[in-house]
């Protein structure tokens, strides 16, 4: 009887706990796509083939390399965390 008298109660709430829901689900999905590994070494192979095939010097390569690079450092970083703070 105390599950139906608060599910009664907390009716009203129910629209903010789907919108929160929602949210969470649109952040998830958004985490996901940013600390994804696979488009970051898909652009440090694009950017191998364009020193390679001399449309960028060097001095760029290099540049763009580092923060590229740094990008995978972060997301093997948060990766890290997650599994660490999951149950």
């Amino acid at each position: 009887m105390v599950g139906l008298v608060g599910t009664i109660l907390t009716l009203p709430f129910a629209p903010v706990r789907g919108v929160g829901w929602v949210i969470d689900q649109v952040r998830q999905v958004a985490e996901d796509e940013y600390y994804d590994p696979g488009p970051v070494q898909e652009e440090l192979v694009k950017l191998e083939q364009a020193r390679g095939e001399g449309h960028i010097d060097e001095e760029e390569f290099e540049r763009r390399e580092a923060e590229l690079l740094h990008r995978l450092e972060e997301i093997s970083a948060y990766r890290l965390q997650q599994r660490e703070t999951q149950p």
